[in-house]
């Protein structure tokens, strides 16, 4: 902590803008070359179960020409969904209406059987599309779900590198697009610390003080709790 004069303040404060605004900058340009990365073709035949029944992946577009994926970790066995994944979702969810003004929806999808789904979105009070991909190959071919043989191997890509650590699932984000001739193209995917600007919360913490307060804990998102668990 450090005491200084309203003068000093607003000096210092003018020295932290100047690279905000640099690194606005680098950001946009960061944007631009995400947006003109190169297109690959969906040609795999996905299955997806929903609230409504069974869809493709071109139908999870609804009338939008693309489409946001948040690769929620939810393993069939599971009875919940991942806290963390929960923390991004609550993030989410009320952006849906906005990202439809833009051309653009976004799901959730889990390997969970849909029912599972249904219930922890009822218990979580969350609105947003959710599909389970139970039986088909999308997480798999996503890289975000993995069988225990390769966890065990470490034989797994994740993240862009083989032989990552990883557990059976983990998280992650895809884009679309869909062409006026109803073809499907890949166009990005994020995991990791990639995910990191798309949480609220973790970018207001950056804005205080004590920030993200994580150093004291051996894995950085120990403290997190589901919404409505931390009176517990």
């Amino acid at each position: 902590m450090r005491i200084v004069s309203d003068e000093d303040w607003i000096e210092a404060r003018r020295d932290l803008l100047a690279a905000e605004k640099e690194f606005q900058v680098k950001r946009d340009e960061l944007a631009r070359k995400r947006q003109a990365l190169p297109w690959r073709l969906v040609d795999a035949h996905y299955v997806f179960e929903g609230e409504d029944g069974v869809r493709g992946l071109a139908e999870l577009f609804g009338e939008s020409s693309q489409l946001i994926v948040y690769h929620f970790m939810f393993h069939p066995d599971w009875d919940e969904g991942c806290k963390s994944c929960s923390f991004w979702a609550d993030s989410f969810d009320r952006s849906i209406e906005h990202l439809r003004a833009r051309d653009t929806s976004m799901v959730a999808v889990s390997r969970a059987p849909h029912a599972k789904l249904a219930n922890y979105q009822l218990a979580m009070g969350w609105t947003f599309p959710w599909f389970s991909s139970d039986g088909s190959r999308f997480n798999a071919d996503f890289n975000v779900s993995f069988t225990p043989d390769e966890v065990k191997a470490g034989s797994a890509t994740y993240n862009y590198a083989s032989g990552a650590s990883v557990g059976e699932e983990m998280p992650g984000i895809s884009v679309f697009v869909k062409t006026g001739e109803g073809s499907v193209y890949h166009t990005y995917s994020t995991y990791s610390r990639g995910l990191d600007p798309f949480s609220a919360t973790y970018q207001y913490l950056d804005i205080v003080p004590n920030g993200r307060d994580e150093a004291e804990f051996s894995d950085p998102m120990e403290w997190l709790r589901r919404r409505g668990e931390y009176s517990r």
